[in-house]
Parts: C-alpha cells; sequence; structure tokens
C-alpha cells in the first residue's frame, strides 16, 4: 500500500473524485489538478455561518486568481443546520454572501452513507478526537496534488489559516 493510501479509502488524490454540483451534475475534481484547495462542510443556520462565509469569500476573492479555490459541500448532520435543498444552499451562499466559488451538492460527512470525497479527506487527515467531523465548516486544505496538508476545526476561521494557504501557494 502507497503512503497516504488507507484501506477503506483506495484513492490517493482528491483529483480522483467525481461529484455533484448543486443542481445535480457530475464534476470531475480532477479541473483543480494544480490548484490549492480548501473544502468546507457547510451549513446556512449555524452560529459560525455568518464569520466562515464572509472569511471564505474573502480568501476567494484575494487568492482565486493566484491558483486558490474554496469547495463548498452542504451537510445537514450537525443539528440539522443545512434543511433546505442543494439548490437553496447554493442560492443563500451566492445571495447573502456573494460565495463565487462552487456549492456542491448537500452530502453526509459521518456515518454509514459518508460521501466518498470525505471518506478520503477523514482518511487523509483525523481529527483530534478521531478522523470524524465534528460540527459545520471543518475545513480541508488541499495541495496542488490533491493530498491533504492540514485540517481546521469549526472554530479555527478561515483567515487564521491565511498564511498556510499562502505557504501552499508558494507565496511565502
Amino acid at each position: 500500500m502507497k503512503m497516504g493510501a488507507s484501506k477503506s479509502v483506495p484513492q490517493e488524490s482528491l483529483h480522483e473524485f467525481t461529484v455533484k454540483d448543486y443542481r445535480g451534475k457530475d464534476v470531475d475534481l480532477s479541473i483543480y489538478k494544480g490548484k490549492i484547495l480548501l473544502v468546507v462542510n457547510v451549513a446556512s443556520k449555524c452560529g459560525f455561518t455568518d464569520s466562515n462565509y464572509t472569511q471564505l469569500t474573502e480568501l476567494y476573492n484575494k487568492y482565486k486568481d493566484k491558483g486558490f479555490e474554496v469547495l463548498a459541500f452542504p451537510c445537514n448532520q450537525f443539528l440539522r443546520q443545512e434543511p433546505g435543498t442543494s439548490v437553496e444552499a447554493h442560492e443563500f451562499a451566492c445571495t447573502r454572501y456573494k460565495a463565487e466559488y462552487p456549492i456542491f451538492q448537500k452530502l453526509r460527512c459521518n456515518g454509514p452513507n459518508t460521501a466518498p470525497v470525505y471518506k478520503f479527506l477523514k482518511a487523509s487527515k483525523g481529527g483530534i478526537l478521531g478522523p470524524r467531523i465534528k460540527w459545520n465548516f471543518t475545513k480541508f486544505l488541499v495541495g496542488k496534488e490533491g493530498k491533504v496538508i492540514s485540517r481546521y476545526g469549526t472554530a479555527t476561521g478561515p483567515l487564521a489559516i491565511e498564511g498556510d494557504i499562502q505557504k501552499a501557494l508558494g507565496e511565502v
């Protein structure tokens, strides 16, 4: 078994996955090869929603032309704080927070129906208390080759990891 692989996750790169956009259309994540990604499970009715979406938009606007992309995955697993449809989650982020980065189809981050892309992320970088995603707005910084660099909990705001993003982009 190659380094970085896990028995439960044969993929070695985020770029090997296909996910659904908010309308249900397939998106091959290999289109993000060569970019630094921040993958985030988002929710519209969480106490962390305003600060995270505001900072995600700020980071995206600052670094999008330098090879940075935010990939937002709505998730309703944490106190049902993303109750609407994938389309509603997309409209919320784009209208209220001017999100121009992709908002994908709602998925599950934990449990028996965990989306394959989240199985990969969690297998790559476990959290302090193990691999489970604990709450909304858990962030994974992914390098240009599709490998997870770092994982950040809910309480770590997007702007707090700006230095890590700069380093990944080769700016530091």
